[in-house]
């Protein structure tokens, strides 16, 4: 399998609430919203956005990224409004090896009702059965408690910690490490 096959036109993926689709120039207000929230951005390896300035240049850099045909994210829009409320994708992916790591983000808004471990569940159903992958892993701050329980809800293995896995924001912080293999979907 092949990066530029998938992501040559990302797919419209979609679950009971929710709709994957490629992010767009009209998303960049949606996306500030969240993407300035500092209890959203705590956790993830992305500064918070102080302007709209700067979710401008996240989605032109995602956009360049879907002309490049490289591997890119999913915007969430809530099927209800119409929202654009965050984003989820493979954060990177070996191909030759089989595996692939997911990484996502929501807005505060949608913390709580189960809308990140859908999404999550169909990002892990793509990943087995279009990408022939044999392992899909997650990671997440030892405490980030929600992040954890969304990759258990989403039937992920806890593996362990990964002791100052990641130097981000100025500190080395641990990892805890989730994976779900093929022969568990």
């Amino acid at each position: 399998m092949k990066v530029e096959k998938i992501y040559g036109d990302l797919p419209i993926l979609e679950t009971e609430r929710l709709i994957l689709r490629k992010v767009t120039l009209e998303d960049i207000e949606d996306m500030h919203l969240y993407g300035s929230d500092e209890e959203v951005s705590k956790y993830v390896t992305w500064n918070t956005h102080e302007t709209i300035s700067d979710t401008t240049k996240f989605v032109e850099f995602v956009l360049n990224k879907y002309e490049n045909k490289q591997v890119s994210p999913w915007g969430i829009e809530y099927k209800e409004n119409g929202k654009f409320i965050g984003t989820i994708d493979f954060v990177w992916w070996q191909p030759n090896h089989k595996i692939a790591e997911i990484g996502y983000v929501i807005s505060k808004n949608y913390w709580g009702i189960g809308l990140t471990t859908e999404v999550t569940k169909e990002i892990i159903k793509f990943g087995f059965e279009e990408m022939d992958l044999v392992r899909i892993q997650a990671r997440c701050d030892v405490e980030n408690i929600g992040s954890a329980r969304v990759m258990e809800k989403a039937g992920m293995t806890f593996e362990g910690i990964i002791r100052n896995g990641i130097f981000v924001k100025g500190k080395h912080r641990d990892l805890k490490m989730y994976s779900i293999l093929k022969q568990e979907f």
